[in-house]
Order: C-alpha cells, then sequence, then structure tokens
C-alpha cells in the first residue's frame, strides 16, 4: 500500500504588513524632504533668473555676435580662469544680462535698469547674513544701486577707524565692484547729537571722515580711485527720526551709491560752468 504524503500546509505570514509599512514610511520620507529643498528659494538668484528669461522671450536680439567688454581678471580664486570661456556668460557676470556697444555703454534705458537689478540681487546675495541682522540694506532704482550699512557695524561710536567686520563687508563688496565702470559714491551721515572733539569739531567732519575712510579701503581693494568720491552730510538728512535712540542709529550710516552707466539726474553734480 502506498504511503499517504503529509501535505505540510504553508503557514501564512503574518507580518507581511511590515514590507509595505516601511516602503510607505520611506516614500513619505522622501516626499518630504523634496517639499523642504523646493521651499527654501534664493529671491535675489530667482529674481535674477527671471528677469533674464523674460528678457529674452519678450525682447528681440539687439546683436548677433555678444561683445566682450574689458579684459576679464583673473586670480587663483576665479573659477571661470578656463580657457574657451563663453564672453557672453564672463560678460553677464561681470557687468550683468543687457546689451553693449563698444565703448561698454548699454543700447537703452531699459538695459541700463535691468543691469542694476541684477547687481543689486548679486550684492543682495553676497550680503545676505547681514541684511538679515538690519545691518546692511540693498535698493536699486532704474539709475542707481544703494547700499546702506549702518554705523554700528562700521565704526566705534565718535570714530571714523573701520572695523574688522567692516573690512570683511567692503571686501565682498568690492569684489562686484572692481571690474565695473561705474562711478561710486561714498555718502556718511549722522544723528543730530552734536560732537565736538578736537579731531571732529561738528558732525560734519565726523561723517565726510567715515565717509573717506570707506573710499580709502575700496581703493586698497582694486577699485579705480577716479571712479571714487566722499561725501558728508552729517545729521542733515535724516532717514528717521531723531527723537528716538532707534531713529538715531538709523540715520547714523554710510551709503555707498552705486550710479548708473547713463548717469544718475539724481545725483550728478553740475558745477557753476555747466560742467559735470
Amino acid at each position: 500500500m502506498a504511503r499517504r504524503r503529509k501535505r505540510h500546509e504553508e503557514q501564512e505570514n503574518h507580518e507581511r504588513w511590515v514590507v509595505s509599512y516601511a516602503d510607505f514610511i520611506t516614500l513619505l520620507f522622501a516626499f518630504f524632504v523634496v517639499m523642504y529643498s523646493i521651499s527654501s528659494v534664493n529671491e535675489g538668484k530667482y529674481r535674477v533668473l527671471s528677469q533674464t528669461l523674460t528678457n529674452a522671450f519678450q525682447e528681440p536680439s539687439r546683436s548677433q555676435d555678444p561683445i566682450q567688454i574689458g579684459e576679464i581678471s583673473r586670480s587663483s580664486g576665479d573659477p571661470t580662469g578656463a580657457e574657451g570661456s563663453s564672453a557672453l556668460i564672463q560678460t553677464e557676470t561681470r557687468f550683468g544680462p543687457g546689451t553693449y556697444d563698444d565703448d561698454g555703454s548699454l543700447d537703452s534705458a531699459a538695459d541700463e535698469a535691468q543691469r542694476l537689478s541684477y547687481l543689486a540681487a548679486t550684492i543682495g546675495d553676497m550680503l545676505e547674513p547681514y541684511i538679515e541682522k538690519d545691518l546692511v540694506d540693498v535698493s536699486h532704482s532704474d539709475t542707481r544701486v544703494i547700499v546702506d550699512m549702518k554705523n554700528k557695524m562700521l565704526f566705534p561710536s565718535g570714530s571714523a577707524k573701520l572695523s574688522r567686520a567692516a573690512v570683511k563687508v567692503l571686501r565682498d563688496i568690492s569684489s562686484i565692484l572692481r571690474p565695473l565702470k561705474n562711478q561710486l559714491q561714498i555718502e556718511g551721515y549722522t544723528d543730530n547729537q552734536p560732537i565736538h572733539t578736537p579731531e571732529y569739531p561738528s558732525n560734519w567732519e565726523l561723517s565726510a571722515a567715515r565717509a573717506a575712510s570707506v573710499v580709502h579701503l575700496i581703493a586698497r581693494m582694486g577699485v579705480a580711485p577716479g571712479r571714487l568720491a566722499a561725501i558728508g552730510y552729517g545729521e542733515h538728512r535724516p532717514i528717521a527720526d531723531n527723537g528716538s535712540k532707534a531713529g538715531r542709529q538709523k540715520n547714523r550710516r554710510v551709503s555707498l551709491v552705486i550710479l548708473g552707466m547713463n548717469g544718475d539726474p539724481d545725483r550728478t553734480i553740475i558745477l557753476p560752468d555747466g560742467s559735470r
């Protein structure tokens, strides 16, 4: 008689749900990582990208061949030093997007405004840690870019000697300004608290000395001295109420004004003989 083989019933696995649960948790984790990564947007770079794309799709090309303006300086730390790099990329990196004439000027006021916007965004990105601490403010218009720096970051009270933090900030700004051709005005401002010392008889002298200190430093950083001007306004152009401590802190500042290549009617000084 043949033996009946005992059929072994397969035992049901009651823990299969663990595999599906683990897959679900992994996908959920990946989802939140992606959501976090796309939520961290650099506003300055996004603004530059948006303006560049708008310009590319809405405006016709004015020149078939990009013109490289000036000589692109390369240092040991310049990542664009490879031979054969695109002249258009080099030009826009140094000068901002736009179409340039042979003399380095822009074809239109629209190009100039776009270039200044690009420049403001670049400086804003570089100085973002200081902007978040309310030590620096970067603004721009169609004719200029203004970098307002609070005196508490730049100078000790009643002094025109630059602090270490000021040297670092101005070194970073100078790396952007060095290859440009724009005229630069460094303007010093104080609050309305009177000062009377042998070195600074009034706020005029203090504000002018602070502006001159910034001019001397960025000139040593390689910015052409012929492009620089130091101006002291003292307490006479406040941006806040001097009646409060917070207002006085806002008024104590140094403004670095980058004038547009087409001139700035609001800040160009006209001499008595009509020259500028």
